[in-house]
């Protein structure tokens, strides 16, 4: 069988800031921007990856949601415990400095972590969790 990743989806509830903070903070190409409903999905990547993408998506146009999930989506969201997003980069000092100098939220700064890996971690506008992992 050959299956691969070819989107993820975040919840974002400003797509400017997202759509900043993605393209320019962490360099990600923008692949699509659709609006409908006064809503926008923005999907983005990493240059040189074309196969995968992350649709930044406005959570309430989910499909079936209910008004009280809805708010629970956006409390999680505000708490940054609804999603999360592994990266990772050759050079994890840089991406660093890039990151908090945008103004970005910083959760832990890079940190040798007893698991084996070198990472740090940061919020997006929306809240959700990013780790950035080095790589050898």
């Amino acid at each position: 069988m050959d299956i691969s990743i070819h989107a993820s989806f975040l919840p974002q509830n400003d797509p400017d800031a997202s759509l900043a903070f993605y393209r320019d903070t962490l360099g990600f190409e923008v692949r699509n921007d659709v609006g409908y409903n006064g809503m926008r999905w923005i999907t983005v990547g990493p240059p040189g990856q074309p196969g995968t993408s992350i649709v930044l998506y406005p959570p309430a146009a989910s499909p079936g949601i209910t008004d009280d999930e809805r708010r629970m989506v956006a409390e999680m969201m505000a708490k940054g415990t609804y999603a999360t997003l592994l990266l990772a980069t050759p050079d994890l000092d840089a991406a660093f400095e890039r990151v908090q100098a945008s103004g970005a939220e910083i959760v832990e700064e890079p940190t040798q972590q007893p698991y084996g890996v070198r990472d740090c971690a940061v919020r997006d506008p929306a809240g959700n969790l990013l780790r950035i992992q080095e790589r050898g």
